[in-house]
């Protein structure tokens, strides 16, 4: 699993930063005496426990599509086993995490509410496995002692050329609609290009980058990972699929 360092998505989130390993693979991101992270309103008593610069943004962004309020929990009172992040509770005494396990679980608040079939919630849950066991590896490639150097999105993939095909049938995953399979899949993607703004994607894989770019402009997304992020996002897949701008660095920041 991948471990971002000094990386500029972390950057954008906040000028002072401390960098630890997660369990779930992304350094974790915390401002110094600070325990509570932004998040989206208390309802159903989810509580989420992380920090912008870690995947709890994803996990916002999924309970924002199925409209799920989550509270932002004390990370000083943060129930995980090994104190990492994210993490979630309700007040049923459940407790998860790992971001992946934590999607299907919010999948399931939705299916209680007769929102989702068996057949669907399948589909979706093994998108979500994909993402976690087979993405992540290809879009973010670690040293020996688990730190990213480099993404394998630079260079041409089996999977990533059958991921865009399957895109070129279908605007989403599961069933032509957005799901929460969209969610694990385009964060990994839109990640990449937050941390390497210069990747080139579009003649490679075209149809990954209009799904990246109709995944990014979503509110839910925008409302979890900041409106800078979202329109630093939407702007550079704009430029891919105009051909300009390959040089540009994000923000011009750096």
């Amino acid at each position: 699993m991948v471990r971002f360092g000094a990386a500029s998505l972390l950057l954008i989130a906040s000028s002072a930063a401390a960098f630890s390993s997660t369990s779930n693979g992304l350094t974790s991101y915390r401002t110094p005496a600070k325990s509570n992270q932004s998040s989206t309103s208390l309802s159903m008593a989810l509580t989420l426990y992380g920090s912008q610069g870690s995947r709890s943004p994803l996990v916002n962004w999924a309970a924002n599509e199925l409209n799920l309020s989550v509270e932002a929990g004390d990370l000083s009172k943060n129930p995980h086993p090994f104190g990492q992040i994210p993490c979630l509770t309700d007040d049923n005494g459940v407790l998860v995490f790992e971001s992946g396990a934590i999607l299907n679980y919010l999948q399931s608040k939705a299916a209680d509410k007769g929102m989702h079939g068996d057949k669907k919630m399948a589909e979706v849950s093994s998108w979500i496995s994909w993402a976690n066991a087979s993405l992540d590896p290809i879009c973010f490639l670690e040293t020996p002692d688990g730190k990213v150097y480099d993404t394998g999105l630079k260079n041409q993939n089996k999977r990533i050329q059958r991921l865009d095909d399957l895109l070129s049938k279908s605007p989403f995953l599961v069933d032509g609609e957005f799901s929460l399979a969209d969610v694990a899949v385009a964060s990994y993607l839109l990640y990449v290009i937050q941390f390497f703004p210069d990747v080139e994607l579009h003649s490679k894989w075209p149809n990954i980058v209009r799904y990246m770019k109709e995944c990014a402009g979503r509110e839910g997304y925008g409302k979890a990972f900041g409106e800078r992020v979202q329109a630093f996002c939407v702007a550079r897949l704009g430029e891919m699929e105009s051909g300009a701008g390959k040089e540009k660095k994000l923000f011009g920041m750096f």
